[in-house]
């Protein structure tokens, strides 16, 4: 049972200070989230057109992006555009590609006026907190994480095509999103760190989508007893409850942070006003709150420690069965129940990292714990990444950084690898726990068709350092006897002074880009026509699709930049024969028109992967354009987890098809006719036609509201199109 965690499923009103669910005057407008989108809105107040303030992009995004943007008429970054190099930046994989790609990003920013953060300098969105984020702003990144609600920014992480239009001075349409209050009260008790807030948040919210596609905001007198790196840990983990974004009241603790980056200015204080109406509520009572871990293999799978430590033969048979099922796999084949020592779940491996654990206070904090102790010599490692270089020298000159080192932690550069698949992958059916963002299947090294399965936790740091003290055995940090207190953080200055390329309003038209022999165009992509017709050409039964599963992490990310040699790794750990398949149809049209008796000249003939709930996690554009490059023309879904995902749909000329009923098999074919017209005017229901084995039945196939927007890309094949073609 997850404790402190309690939901309101109705109407919720802040009124003098607290949360109530009546009240005579109530209105969204009272709300921060309301301000801050007003404020940054062309529309009106249903249909949002919004403009951010600043973008950011790491090297899997950022070439992709530019390309896109370039092939578009781009000349000049518009508005401040980050792009910082700490999820490519080993440059271990593909021979030279990941560094061609990091130098191809400097020529960029020189060329259209950019800020370019050099390789290792900083986690993204580390350093957006550090130097962009402030009170009332919106920042828009390509990278699903991007959460600076805790400094009093809106910010959105989205496909690239989306940064795509912003660079070009366009919008970014949506509805008006549902908003939610997330009252928080009491303080939390030594030893609860911000990933065990997080978490039970998550695990209390996301299987039902009670906050899916909302904005949370943080509200409430419990917001005080939280430093602001406390704070930015509960909310950078937002993203894995479902919702769209963040806010938080701010307060002086805000002022004096930005105050240490020479930003105070950019502090002002964001409080709802009385009477502000949420759509609904979770009300977070911090002094109950225990610390958590999520097993695999999900962040909602979510657990308290005591329970796990308690009872370790019934929790984990309960996640052996579930990721059995998961996988695929036969009885036996994964396994946790191996980890049990003695009565005791022994772990292999622990990191501290990323934009959620790699903060000064987290590492600080374990430091402290292990203070004098050390982690073994054992199988157990403990590695730790920084969040930037400027963290990483207050936590030298504080002496976290020796104490650390002493106790048998190894420290790393600023890396974002440990979230995404690419840096510590376990030992093959090892136990890794991880104070980082994710813990999905297939993603942290997991190749269950080569018999290869590692599983992720994640947990706090707190209870990470205490486990590690005790040499990997699974350890709650509640009630352990530890110094609180460590230096205070100091920024210098000069280290981004020195290193960073700030080129913002000193864009150079003649600056040449700089291309290596991996950075490829992107493929034309024809325009719809009249009619549509697609091959089944995967079906995926899961409760819920990754994009993850639909375009791997790790290793694969070094082919970012060449669209065709990604693509040939689309849904390779979920549906191996997925590639040719799609494959045949894209270059089989002739042969299948002629089968089916249709002319090529007024039908489009494209692949379609059917997914009952496709698109959580990540918000990597690729998993969508990969499908297209493929030869895919659309996507069925039960229903789509996120709106970026099926925002990445749209903007690469993919039709997002919703079916609630009806069962699909690889290599049935659905025919929509006039399809064109059906999209233009905004038909939501359009009769489709199933074809298996020669015989044929009437389906229904729906599209949720689209924009004009959205609708003309689609027609015209993909955002490239729409803009050459002068919209």
């Amino acid at each position: 049972m997850i404790k402190g965690i309690t939901l309101v499923n109705e109407k919720a009103y802040y009124v003098n200070g607290e949360l109530k669910t009546e009240c005579n005057s109530g209105s969204k407008k009272n709300t921060i989230a309301y301000s801050i989108l007003s404020n940054h809105n062309s529309g009106d107040d249903n249909a949002l057109k919004i403009k951010f303030d600043a973008l950011a992009s790491h090297d899997i995004t950022y070439v992709g992006i530019i390309q896109t943007a370039k092939a578009s008429g781009l000349k000049e970054f518009p508005i401040p555009y980050v792009l910082t190099n700490c999820h490519n930046s080993l440059c271990a994989v593909g021979g030279t590609i990941n560094e061609d790609d990091h130098v191809f990003g400097l020529s960029c920013a020189k060329k259209f006026g950019g800020i370019y953060v050099p390789a290792s300098f900083a986690v993204i969105h580390t350093f957006m907190r550090e130097m962009f984020a402030g009170c009332g702003k919106m920042i828009l990144g390509s990278d699903s994480h991007t959460r600076y609600g805790a400094l009093g920014t809106m910010a959105i992480g989205e496909g690239g095509p989306e940064l795509v239009k912003q660079l070009l001075s366009r919008t970014y349409d949506i509805p008006y999103p549902k908003v939610i209050a997330v009252y928080l009260k009491g303080k939390p008790r030594k030893g609860v760190g911000p990933m065990d807030v997080a978490l039970s948040i998550i695990g209390s919210t996301y299987a039902e989508g009670f906050v899916k596609n909302a904005v949370l905001e943080f509200v409430g007198d419990g917001i005080k007893s939280l430093p602001i790196e406390y704070r930015n840990g509960i909310d950078v983990m937002t993203t894995e409850s479902a919702c769209l974004s963040s806010i938080w009241e701010t307060d002086e603790k805000v002022e004096n942070y930005l105050d240490k980056f020479g930003r105070k200015g950019d502090y002002k204080k964001l409080q709802p006003k009385d009477g502000a109406e949420y759509d609904r509520a979770i009300i977070v009572d911090l002094d109950k709150v225990e610390p958590v871990i999520a097993l695999p293999f999900h962040p909602s799978n979510v657990y308290t420690l005591e329970e796990v430590i308690s009872n370790p033969e019934k929790v984990l048979k309960e996640v052996e069965e579930k990721g059995t099922k998961l996988l695929k796999l036969k009885d036996g084949e994964f396994k946790l129940r191996d980890k049990i020592v003695n009565g005791k779940v022994q772990v292999n491996q622990a990191v501290i990292a990323g934009c959620a654990g790699g903060t000064y206070d987290n590492i600080a904090t374990a430091a402290n714990i292990l203070k004098g102790k050390n982690i073994g010599n054992g199988a157990f490692t403990l590695t730790v990444y920084p969040g930037s270089e400027p963290t990483l020298l207050s936590l030298v000159k504080g002496g976290s950084v020796s104490s650390l080192i002493e106790s048998g932690a190894v420290i790393k550069p600023c890396f974002c690898g440990p979230c995404f698949g690419a840096g510590d992958v376990p030992c093959n059916n090892g136990l890794s726990i991880r104070h980082t963002t994710r813990n999905f299947e297939r993603r942290e090294g997991s190749k269950p068709a080569d018999g290869q399965i590692a599983s992720v936790a994640l947990m706090d740091a707190r209870s990470i350092a205490a486990t590690a003290a005790n040499g990997g055995v699974l350890t709650s940090a509640l009630g352990l006897d530890f110094d609180e207190n460590f230096d205070e953080f100091n920024f210098d200055k000069n280290i981004y002074a020195n290193r960073v390329y700030n080129g913002y309003k000193k864009a150079n038209p003649k600056e040449e880009l700089v291309y290596g022999p991996n950075i490829t165009d992107i493929p034309k992509i024809e325009e719809l026509k009249n009619n549509l017709l697609l091959k089944v050409c995967s079906v995926i039964k899961d409760p819920v699709t990754t994009t993850d599963e639909l375009i791997p992490s790790g290793e694969t990310s070094s082919y970012r930049s060449n669209p065709l040699r990604l693509a040939e790794f689309a849904l390779s750990r979920k549906d191996p024969g997925y590639v040719a398949r799609s494959k045949a149809v894209r270059d089989g049209k002739d042969e299948i028109a002629k089968e089916l008796g249709l002319d090529t000249k007024d039908v489009s003939i494209a692949s379609v992967v059917f997914a009952n709930k496709p698109g959580d996690g990540s918000a990597r554009e690729q998993a969508a354009s990969c499908q297209r490059f493929l030869g895919g023309g659309a996507n069925i879904a039960r229903e789509y987890a996120t709106k970026r995902y099926r925002s990445n749909l749209i903007n690469w000329g993919m039709v997002p098809f919703i079916n609630a009923k009806d069962e699909f098999e690889i290599g049935d074919y659905i025919l929509i006719k006039n399809i064109r017209d059906n999209i233009s005017s905004g038909k939501k229901d359009m009769e489709a036609t199933l074809i298996r084995n020669n015989e044929k039945k009437a389906i229904t196939l729906s599209i949720d509201q689209l924009t004009d927007d959205e609708k003309q890309i689609i027609l015209d094949g993909c955002l490239i199109n729409y803009y050459g073609n002068g919209r």
